[in-house]
């Protein structure tokens, strides 16, 4: 069995030469100022925050990003975002594309919604995530609710368990993708609610709680917070139009 490193510093500013890391993964790793000489990339996969990415002494980043503006266009719009009327269309945008994206998984039978594709979060555990995620930065940061939390909210990978335990969340759990999607229904109507009422001067009203515990301590706004749910929403549901493609051509 291939030996698995969880949590480590131990490889930071190591040097591989003539090592074969072929076949490895790398989950939500710190890889900033790495350095990959004279190796063979070939069927390499990389996803996640890309900035100056340079290949061959070529930086790729500025491609990479006006590809996934030309196949997703609501990025654009999102970066683009500056008054509530703005938010309050994007909010509309993605409401109408996940719509149409369960309803392409609802055609699938129930099995292939809890099914990953290539180790990723399922379409079940991405909507559970979406959950916390609304939980977290609308209903803690944003209202400010004493009891945010829906037992089935799924948290980011590298969040400690006991934490995520403590905040009432059930990691463990096996919903089906009905309960999930009733989670998921409320917490769209939350912060469409929260949009109803914004203003332009709402967006820059100082949000006094962190997200949930073990969050940096920093300022927050309504607007920056409402522009990470945002951002969770789209990037996710790029990852689950990739995924479905392949569960609907099996």
């Amino acid at each position: 069995m291939a030996a698995q490193y969880d949590n480590t510093d131990a490889f930071q500013g190591a040097s591989f030469t003539m090592a074969d890391l072929s076949a490895t993964t790398f989950r939500s790793c710190d890889l900033r100022r790495v350095k990959i000489v004279d190796s063979w990339l070939m069927d390499v996969n990389v996803s996640g925050e890309i900035r100056n990415f340079r290949v061959n002494d070529v930086d790729v980043t500025p491609y990479v990003e006006a590809e996934l503006d030309r196949r997703h266009p609501e990025r654009v719009r999102l970066r683009e975002m500056r008054t509530a009327g703005d938010f309050r269309a994007m909010w509309e945008t993605i409401e109408r594309l996940w719509s149409e994206t369960l309803a392409r998984a609802e055609r699938l039978p129930e099995a292939a919604r809890h099914e990953r594709v290539d180790d990723e979060w399922s379409l079940v555990e991405t909507l559970r995530h979406l959950v916390f995620a609304t939980d977290a930065w609308a209903g803690r940061a944003i209202l400010d609710a004493p009891d945010p939390f829906h037992r089935l909210g799924l948290t980011h990978s590298g969040y400690p368990p006991e934490d995520a335990a403590a905040l009432g969340l059930d990691l463990d759990a096996r919903p089906s993708y009905a309960e999930v999607a009733q989670a998921r229904a409320g917490r769209v109507a939350l912060v469409r609610g929260i949009l109803d009422d914004l203003t332009d001067a709402g967006l820059e009203r100082a949000c006094t709680r962190a997200p949930a515990p073990g969050y940096p301590e920093e300022p927050r706004t309504v607007g920056g917070c409402l522009r990470v749910v945002m951002e969770e929403e789209c990037e996710h549901r790029r990852y689950t139009v990739r995924d479905l493609a392949t569960l609907q051509a099996r």
